[in-house]
């Protein structure tokens, strides 16, 4: 009589599902256990819990990555608002101070300053401009909280130099955004210094 061979319906699944071609290569793999003293039920429980115990794991870990990447995004965004108040905190200081003297001094100090050798002075002279530009359009009525706003509200017909505007503000913006990563050139600066001026002279400021 030959020998009856008793497997469960999971062992005899997974050994053809693992059997290409017809060839058994799970039969060795279990007798090789059975010869040491573990059962099959036994080693594919423990194969179940082991995989059970890293999917738990897989899930709390990208639960944790999830948390952290908001976390951190909320921080950037924080820091961001900072540097942001800062900076108009300082550039409203500046208006401020250089708003009780002539407008001609504002208009000089941001002609030494472009042509200083010090790139530092490359990137006052723009932000001056900047605030002369917001000046400007606000004392001609021009709506909106803010230069971009005010220059939005503005068209082509309106002003001829709007181009030059936009253009030297986003420079601006560039350089208030960028911080030291920013690398102004002096014949960028210069030429931004003149897309302002372009839009002083159009609205009768010389």
């Amino acid at each position: 009589m030959e020998p009856v061979t008793l497997t469960s319906p999971a062992v005899e699944a997974t050994t053809t599902r693992l059997s290409p071609g017809g060839i058994d290569v799970l039969s060795p793999f279990l007798d090789l256990l059975s010869g040491i003293g573990f059962s099959t039920d036994s080693v594919f429980a423990f194969l179940n819990n082991a995989w059970l115990v890293y999917a738990i794991f897989a899930y709390l870990f990208s639960i944790l990555m999830l948390v952290l990447f908001i976390y951190a995004s909320a921080g950037k965004k924080r820091l961001d608002d900072i540097e942001e108040e800062e900076r108009e905190r300082r550039e409203q200081l500046y208006e401020d101070h250089f708003s009780k003297g002539p407008k001609n001094n504002r208009m000089q100090d941001m002609i030494n300053h472009i042509e200083s050798e010090n790139p530092s002075d490359w990137k006052l002279s723009i932000i001056e401009a900047d605030i002369i530009l917001d000046e400007i359009l606000k004392n001609a009525g021009y709506a909106g909280g803010s230069l971009g706003e005010r220059l939005r509200s503005i068209s082509p017909s309106q002003l001829e130099s709007l181009d030059d505007a936009w253009q030297a503000h986003k420079i601006r913006n560039q350089i208030a955004h960028g911080g030291a990563d920013f690398v102004l050139t002096h014949k960028l600066a210069q030429d931004t210094i003149k897309q302002y001026r372009r839009v002083f002279y159009e609205m009768g400021i010389h």
